[in-house]
């Protein structure tokens, strides 16, 4: 006899079929809903594939401004967020306006904008990125000073990374990974003294400087599945040790900081997801006009990959 999961990825299987659908879930998600979907990964890769699929209906599992990337790309397709109150604090943290105020601050330098964003500030800016690109587009850009928004973390990594530009940096910053502190790799170090840190950038810069290795979160399935190492310390969303260990089970993973879940991450259940089919409810909308505007943006991130 079937239990309660099971039939709701049976009913899904199903729906899926039968709609033409395809299930995308971001790295951050329950475990059981990643199992449930076609494709997995960062923004980044989810952005391509919602660039490209045939299916006539996608169900983004992930937080709204990822739903928005989707449409945006595919606006020929119906696109549904399963819970629609999942959101991204650190999306909140910039509007357009002050999106248009930077610019108008700053005339002739791009506003490099962290796809973590809404689509009406992404309207607003010059090209999007991830934390898997935000290096390569930067030396694709050929000014001096860079406008980077919402993410400091992000801006910082990039600040790090490439010093011979200038930065005007937004103070945004993605809560989850903002409460990770340096003591809190020294401390998960002291108790796995093997084990490398990965971490990813939108961390603070205390701790990417104790980090062994800076990545996107599809960078760590890579990194961790290529090093020699039997022991990672994990530092980001906390689902990703759980990633991790199911993908690469002879090794072991370890959070860097028990406390690092993104609640809005973990909205979706296998529930949401099979009504979300079913009903096909919570669907994305954006005004055309932005839409338009937000997609040069996007496509121009897509292009450097």
């Amino acid at each position: 006899m079937m239990n309660r999961q099971q039939e709701l990825i049976e009913q899904i299987t199903t729906l899926k079929r039968e709609k033409n659908a395809v299930i995308l879930a971001h790295n951050y998600q329950p475990i059981e809903v990643q199992a449930a979907a076609d494709v997995t990964g960062d923004s980044l890769g989810l952005s391509i594939e919602a660039a490209k699929t045939k299916a006539d209906l996608i169900v983004f599992c992930g937080v709204r401004f990822m739903a928005e990337s989707a449409k945006i790309l595919s606006p020929e397709k119906k696109v549904l967020l399963p819970r629609r109150e999942a959101g991204c604090p650190m999306a909140d943290m910039i509007t357009s306006e002050q999106a248009r105020r930077m610019k108008a601050e700053h005339p002739g330098a791009p506003l490099v904008l962290y796809v973590n964003s809404s689509a009406d500030v992404k309207a607003e800016c010059d090209i999007c990125c991830t934390s898997g690109n935000v290096l390569k587009v930067i030396r694709s850009l050929p000014n001096e000073t860079i406008l980077m928004a919402p993410d400091r973390n992000l801006a910082n990594y990039a600040k790090r990374m490439i010093p011979e530009k200038n930065y005007v940096i937004h103070d945004g910053f993605c809560p989850t990974h903002e409460i990770m502190r340096a003591d809190d790799i020294t401390a998960a170090r002291a108790e796995h003294p093997e084990a490398v840190v990965v971490a990813h950038p939108e961390c603070r810069t205390e701790v990417l400087d104790l980090a062994d290795e800076i990545c996107s979160t599809s960078g760590m399935i890579a990194f961790c599945g290529k090093n020699p190492a039997r022991e990672f310390i994990i530092g980001t969303e906390i689902t990703m040790v759980d990633v991790l260990a199911k993908k690469y089970p002879a090794k072991r993973f370890y959070p860097a900081l028990i406390f690092s879940s993104c609640g809005n991450m973990r909205m979706t259940r296998l529930v949401d997801l099979a009504e979300a089919l079913e009903k096909e409810q919570h669907e994305i909308h954006i005004e055309e006009s932005i839409r338009l505007r937000a997609y040069d943006s996007v496509k121009r991130m897509i292009e450097l990959v």
